[in-house]
């Protein structure tokens, strides 16, 4: 878990970290300051799955990792994603961003705790995003 101090947020927000196989959630409640890990879904029923997550969870905003290349170009990972993002734009109807994932996989890779890799990039892209906001 990761906790955020004197700052309150107002919307549910999930974190997406993309992949051809996996996708890896993390999500913040609102008046909670706390990033949690929310699952996996796989790649092949996404378009059913994360859509339905979406309404039932209430979520009002959705950040989804953008895997830039290290010199901050885009390359084809990254136009893979956009995709996703338009794709998913389509079928929610809530508002999304694309937020910069570099090093994502290797803080994850440093974190403890049972969730997944894929959750736990998740969640550093939302920590992030968060604390870029502030």
């Amino acid at each position: 878990m990761l906790y955020y101090k004197n700052h309150k947020y107002t919307m549910n927000i999930l974190a997406i970290d993309f992949g051809q196989k996996r996708i890896g959630l993390a999500w913040l409640q609102p008046g909670i300051d706390i990033v949690l890990p929310f699952g996996v879904i796989a790649y092949d029923t996404w378009k059913k799955e994360l859509p339905e997550l979406i309404k039932s969870e209430g979520i009002q905003h959705v950040v989804i990792g953008n895997p830039l290349g290290m010199d901050g170009g885009e390359n084809m990972n990254t136009k893979r994603v956009q995709a996703f993002g338009d794709e998913l734009g389509a079928l929610i109807h809530v508002p999304i961003d694309f937020y910069d994932e570099r090093f994502s996989s290797k803080q994850a890779d440093a974190m403890g705790g049972t969730a997944t890799r894929d959750e736990k990039s998740a969640m550093v892209i939302l920590q992030s995003y968060i604390e870029n906001k502030k």
